[in-house]
């Protein structure tokens, strides 16, 4: 009982993050590859502090990771729970309890 009741917090944490238009954007576009807070925030047309704010939220869910180069620090997506069909060549986020999918 323990182990389910972890298991759906840990779901609804992952389900939490990503429900959110500009955080979904953000994931497709961390799919080319690593980029900066700075990177994205051009690419979106965001301020980054709202960037920096929503990759703080998925970062903390373990949706993304990061890695610092000199003074600027990348993000990408987590290989955990990403997840790409061979068949279909589409790439879904795979949450254990339910699948997203993230292609564009």
């Amino acid at each position: 009982m323990d182990r389910d009741l972890r298991e759906d917090e840990r779901c609804a944490a992952y389900l939490k993050a990503v429900a959110d238009p500009l955080r979904l954007r953000v994931l497709r576009a961390l799919q080319v590859g690593p980029l900066s807070v700075s990177d994205l925030a051009e690419l979106l047309e965001q301020e980054v502090g709202t960037v920096s704010h929503h990759l703080r939220v998925l970062y903390h869910a373990k949706i993304v990771r990061t890695r610092r180069e000199g003074k600027f620090i990348y993000y990408s997506l987590s290989e955990e729970i990403l997840r790409s069909d061979d068949q279909s060549r589409e790439s879904v986020f795979d949450f254990g309890c339910c699948r997203l999918d993230v292609s564009e």
